[in-house]
């Protein structure tokens, strides 16, 4: 059985960091592609920062960064200087590498407010 669970998220001020995983099971972690998505209310779910089995990351947020253990079966978005418009329910996501199996996670909430 597949699963992807994040944790991690809450309230934070603005200009705080967040640390969000992503515990995955039941498939081959390590030749999956992990990203993270967000999605705010009212608005579609947009990619975040994606990693690649051989470990090629693209960050379409500058201030956050994906990680991956393989060994743990673990990925991470460290998010620095965060911002309101930063608030979202955050989203892990695995794919093969052929593009025929997607996995989500059932998200983690992350509001920046003062």
């Amino acid at each position: 059985q597949v699963q992807l669970v994040e944790s991690g998220g809450g309230l934070v001020q603005p200009g705080g960091s967040l640390r969000l995983s992503c515990a995955a099971s039941g498939f081959t972690f390590s030749r999956y592609a992990m990203s993270w998505y967000r999605q705010a209310p009212g608005k579609e779910r947009e990619l975040v920062a994606k990693m690649t089995s051989s470990g090629g990351t693209t960050n379409y947020e500058v201030r956050f960064t994906i990680s991956r253990d393989n060994a743990k079966k673990m990925v991470y978005l460290q998010m620095n200087n965060l911002k309101p418009e930063d608030t979202a329910v955050y989203y892990c996501k695995a794919d093969n590498v052929w593009g025929t199996e997607h996995y989500w996670g059932q998200g983690t909430q992350v509001t920046v407010s003062s």
